[in-house]
């Protein structure tokens, strides 16, 4: 670099990445926020595309974003506005520019602001930054394109061949922008394409040609550092929700020393899990692409009664249809995790968005009195832990639990150091024994919880059947009794409530002189977390509790929320939290904030409301 440019330190960025569903934003964020984590950022992602395979090109309906959020210390959103936004097309800049700060790097494609893309996007102007009135940007205007085709010439690619390379032009010249090392974005490349040589060579060439293109023609414009953050110890990698969801599952079946299966049907955005498994058959995972959700559940739940930690994954329609099986989980007592990952609805909805809608179908969506444990994971990274838990619980007290993830957090991703089995709990699920053959029967229970013991086929002396309908306390058999389906629905529901003997309290965070209290659940934990403690930075006093254990609640939970004279629920929905904790608790002065775009929250938009609530309290 040349010696009159200068390094700035920053302690946090956000950078944006913009283009065509084609122009491959979504790899080249995950490129570099992958870099990020590999030198020690704390990091946090959303991508956010269309449901559209490929939507016109150029279009406004057709752009796909990716945003990352990388600091070195207190990353706990994706952020609110870009300090960088690539724009690959001018649709990328119109759909974005109310998304980037007044001071913004932009980078574009000058190629691309042509005429007939200009007008694709609406354009009425030669100069879309002056109608846009962005102003105080700093521009970085770069013929990205044609660089890219007297890059590849000699090659013999085709002209659209060539072309995919310009997301690593535009990667080479945030690695030059952030002091970022060049080097090991090309062994990231070398992970990503080893088996096609062709496109890896030309990506790796592309990718140092963009890096120089900013090293000799910017020398003199500031470039960025930002240090690494002060985790503890440890190897680290950037991981997304499904990908952490799926792994979870697998420590889980290595701590129970089970076999994982998994049953499932494609569904966005829960798909990557599946995808996840089916690529880890070196660890014994099963898993079967089912020609249904139906299917796919009822697989599992025959995986189950053979002996397996028994998984399905799907989202909010996918849970609609699996609802019968699960009933008869519940009713047959055997473990199973299902995974939903909420999308946008009802119907197909907005498939490629997040929400928070399925809370109420996963409590309640079943026929009878059927129970189920309910979990929700609060960031990408956590699902691992959430996963692992789910199966624990699912395992450990015979019965079907449903950890709730979403789209924000499935795709995005965050810094994880990855643990050592020895962190977690043991799983010890409640086998039959050898001295329990003259008197066992199927429903034979422990005293301590109700939970029932578990048998395999193929276990000798212990040869049974459950199902569906409604079996005798005492014999297993099929019975129609109406003291007995008192009885049965009794013990069904204690053994979900003694559930909150073994799961954590409830803990707040905060002000502790709060008598206001935030409460979150799922995915909203990030946001929450940042507005809250930006508020209290002003000098104004809130509380703050989050929810990952939704049925059972923490035992404390009454009288945590009970401290608090006003109760701030918060989510992506029209208020089915904070229906459900006033239908558990009395006398509880609950204030419902909730939003339903598809996006999730911004720390501005909270940080307003919460400010605007407490002034109109005092």
């Amino acid at each position: 670099m040349s010696d009159t440019a200068k390094v700035t330190s920053l302690e946090q960025v956000v950078i944006r990445f913009s283009g065509d569903s084609g122009d491959g934003m979504q790899l080249t964020g995950s490129l570099f926020s992958n870099l990020s984590a590999i030198y020690g950022n704390e990091i946090s992602t959303f991508p956010d595309f269309p449901a559209e395979i490929r939507a016109p090109q150029g279009s406004l309906s057709g752009v796909s974003g990716y945003q990352l959020h990388i600091g070195s210390k207190n990353i706990h959103t994706p952020g609110d506005l870009a300090d960088v936004l690539i724009a690959m097309n001018p649709a990328a800049l119109k759909v974005n520019s109310c998304a980037i700060k007044s001071n913004a790097i932009v980078i574009a494609d000058q190629d691309s602001f042509d005429k007939n893309h200009l007008e694709k996007a609406g354009f009425v102007t030669e100069d879309p930054f002056e109608e846009l009135q962005l102003k105080g940007i700093q521009l970085i205007l770069a013929p990205i394109s044609s660089m890219v085709k007297d890059s590849l010439a000699e090659t013999g690619m085709d002209n659209k061949s060539i072309l995919r390379s310009k997301n690593m032009f535009a990667l080479g010249l945030l690695c030059w922008l952030f002091n970022a090392d060049v080097e090991q974005a090309k062994h990231l490349l070398e992970n990503k394409f080893k088996k096609k040589p062709a496109i890896l060579q030309a990506n790796l060439k592309v990718l140092q040609d963009g890096f120089n293109y900013g090293h000799n023609t910017h020398s003199s414009v500031s470039t960025y550092h930002i240090d690494p953050t002060d985790l503890p110890k440890g190897t680290y990698t950037d991981v997304k929700g499904n990908q952490a969801t799926a792994w979870g599952l697998i420590a889980a079946s290595e701590k129970s020393g089970l076999p994982l299966f998994l049953g499932s049907y494609p569904i966005t955005p829960a798909t990557e899990i599946l995808q996840e498994l089916a690529a880890r058959k070196d660890l014994g995972v099963k898993t079967v692409q089912a020609e249904d959700e139906i299917a796919g559940i009822c697989t599992a739940i025959g995986a189950s009664f053979a002996g397996s930690l028994a998984a399905t994954s799907t989202s909010g329609p996918g849970l609609a249809l699996k609802s019968e099986a699960i009933g008869l989980a519940v009713m047959a007592e055997l473990p199973l995790v299902v995974v939903n990952v909420q999308r946008g609805g009802p119907s197909t909805g907005l498939p490629t968005k997040t929400e928070q809608s399925d809370l109420l179908q996963a409590l309640y969506g079943r026929n009878g009195e059927s129970p189920c444990v309910v979990l929700a994971a609060s960031t990408p990274s956590n699902c691992f832990d959430y996963a692992f838990m789910a199966s624990k619980i699912a395992l450990e007290h015979m019965t079907p639990v449903i950890l709730l993830t979403d789209g924000y957090l499935a795709n995005g991703s965050s810094a994880w150091r990855i643990p050592s089995m020895d962190e977690f709990p043991a799983i010890n699920p409640p086998f039959v024994h050898k001295e329990m053959q003259p008197t066992w029967t199927p429903y034979l229970r422990n005293d301590k919880n109700a939970v029932r013991y578990w048998a395999f086929p193929g276990m000798e002396g212990f040869s049974h059947r459950v199902g569906g309908l409604e079996k005798d306390n005492q014999s297993g058999c099929i019975s129609t009794v109406a003291s007995n389906h008192q009885l049965m629905t009794d013990l069904r529901q204690a053994k979900i409530d003694a559930i909150a003997d073994v799961i954590p309290e409830l803990n707040v965070q905060g002000n502790p002189d709060a008598d206001v209290l935030v409460v979150g659940w799922g995915g909203t934990f990030g946001h929450l977390y940042t507005a809250v403690q930006s508020v209290n930075k002003q000098g104004k006093k809130l509380a703050f509790a989050h929810f990952n254990y939704i049925n059972p609640l923490p035992k404390n939970t009454e009288a945590v929320l009970k401290r608090y004279s006003t109760i701030v629920v918060c989510e992506l929905n029209s208020g089915q939290f904070a229906g459900y904790l006033r239908s558990k608790i009395e006398g509880l002065h609950i204030v419902s904030y909730t939003k339903v775009q598809g996006q999730p929250f911004t720390e501005a938009e909270l940080t307003e409301q919460f400010l605007t609530l407490l002034n109109n309290d005092k």
